[in-house]
């Protein structure tokens, strides 16, 4: 039960995606909700509820909000994180993705195997760092990191 069951994206005062972005939420979220991993740890003493939880994604007043809810909607816990330690990561992640997107068009197999690759990197050290950022807050393993990073690439990609 520790596990997220229900995602929201709050992309409202965003500007709308692209048909690409727009198709890597969905692919993200239906694979989150698939599998995935999140344990929110003891506070002061307490336990919090075992879950499964409903995630809010949005970003306010420049920073990454998660806002952790019951199944009923009880509020958990929300997280603010800045956006500054994601910037770099999140468009370096853009430009490889644009590259990628624009290969698949042009470019023989093997040149768009070694830009998935490094695609695939930058992905994972974008996973690496939400894992990092949530520290302490809450726990996940790699692959919900990685789906989470796409989630707010695409927030990011807006603000």
């Amino acid at each position: 039960m520790t596990r997220i069951s229900h995602i929201e994206i709050d992309d409202s005062g965003l500007p709308p995606p692209t048909p690409e972005i727009e198709q890597e939420r969905r692919v993200a979220i239906f694979d989150l909700l698939e599998d995935n991993s999140f344990t929110l740890p003891a506070r002061d003493g307490q336990q919090p509820p075992p879950g499964p939880f409903h995630l809010g994604l949005a970003i306010r007043e420049r920073r990454l909000v998660f806002d952790i809810r019951t199944e009923s909607a009880e509020p958990v816990a929300e997280f603010h994180l800045s956006l500054g330690p994601f910037r770099q990561v999140v468009k370096d992640y853009f430009q490889i993705c644009e590259s990628y997107f624009e290969a698949v068009k042009r470019l023989p197999p093997g040149q768009i195997e070694a830009i998935d690759m490094a695609r695939r990197g930058i992905h994972n050290e974008g996973a690496r760092l939400v894992q990092e950022r949530l520290e302490g807050k809450v726990t996940l393993d790699a692959d919900t990191a990685r789906r989470l990073f796409t989630l707010i690439c695409v927030l990011h990609w807006g603000a």
